[in-house]
């Protein structure tokens, strides 16, 4: 999402107006639920993605002439499974669509897309919520420290559609809430090859990203373009230069050296992180377990580190280590990763 509206900002600025398609209602086997959003420009270029298929298809098109007409409106497409033109839909189902178009003269919703990206690098919970009648559309965005900006709506109303996926609200002025931000940060202990890998997975995944590492050359942006904050210090102090980890954060831990490795973990196990993970092979895992209880502490503790770390998809390059990563990291913020275990 932030790409994308990194892109439509740019492209208002320019002066060239665009379609915001997005799916806010769905039934039956639909590839993407409420929330997916594909944006459409002048000349069909397109970003983005609303399931594929026949109804990307027919959605193109209709975002082409409304952006010629200059017109929003909402769009519902059903397909049964005898509709064998599309391929994103191919088991049936039915899916609701607001075609927002964006006028470059509207400088609020510039300024509720300029809100949108900065709630996209805090660690906190945020929502996007868009307001629609015949009159057109208004945006704003929701977080707990800045409360409903760019909207005027009531909190009673708003509060039930602040959940983890997009929620609809029917009325005579239709609202619409979709998460931007999941509250909990990824601490990424290491620079290497695999966490360079992981943290561009990571943010595809929208997972904010801290990467923490004691050597300034491995902590540059150019090896990290989408994480959210660089941070360099000894390991000894690691936990403490991040600041304050709270059960909602996870800790994944991959430094150069099973001594940098320890050090972090030591101060991991004091934290009441959502996840803890340690890169490392089974025999390095069993000499640190032994280290950990020597230190004091219990099996109980110890059995909450995930190591080796990763789903085992019987990876060995940097790549499909990450990707292993970050499907246990998936697997625990969508609740499933006991299943795993």
């Amino acid at each position: 999402m932030k790409k994308l509206f990194i892109q439509l900002i740019q492209e208002l600025a320019a002066g060239h107006p665009a379609v915001l398609c997005g799916i806010v209602a769905s039934h039956g086997s639909t590839p993407r639920g409420a929330g997916a959003k594909m944006l459409v420009l002048e000349g069909g270029k397109m970003m983005g993605t609303i399931g594929g298929g026949a109804v990307e298809y027919r959605a193109g098109l209709l975002a082409g002439e409304l952006l010629e007409k200059k017109q929003s409106r909402f769009e519902s497409y059903r397909l049964t499974p005898g509709d064998v033109a599309d391929i994103g839909m191919i088991c049936g189902g039915d899916v609701r669509v607001y075609f927002q178009y964006f006028d470059p003269a509207d400088s609020s919703a510039r300024e509720s897309l300029q809100n949108a990206l900065e709630l996209l690098d805090t660690p906190g919970a945020s929502w996007l919520v868009t307001a629609m009648d015949e009159a057109g559309w208004r945006m704003g965005t929701y977080d707990r420290e800045n409360g409903l900006r760019g909207l005027d709506t009531s909190m009673e109303r708003l509060e039930p559609l602040l959940g983890s996926r997009g929620m609809l609200d029917e009325g005579e002025t239709v609202l619409f809430a979709e998460l931007l931000t999941r509250a909990g940060t990824v601490y990424l202990f290491g620079g290497g090859h695999v966490a360079r890998e992981l943290a561009h997975i990571l943010a595809m995944a929208d997972f904010r990203v801290v990467v923490y590492d004691r050597r300034p050359e491995t902590v540059e942006r150019t090896y990290f373009p989408d994480a959210s904050a660089l941070l360099c210090g000894p390991f000894t102090e690691a936990l403490q230069q991040v600041g304050t980890i709270t059960a909602d954060d996870y800790i994944v831990i991959m430094t150069p050296g099973h001594q940098g490795d320890y050090e972090v973990l030591s101060q991991a196990l004091r934290t009441p992180a959502k996840y803890i993970g340690c890169i490392g092979s089974k025999k390095k895992i069993a000499i640190t377990r032994e280290r950990l209880l020597a230190d004091g502490f219990t099996e109980a503790e110890i059995d909450r580190v995930y190591a080796p770390i990763g789903l085992p998809i019987g990876g060995e390059t940097p790549a499909e280590v990450a990707v292993s990563v970050a499907a246990q990291l998936i697997a625990c913020r969508s609740g499933r990763l006991e299943a795993f275990r």
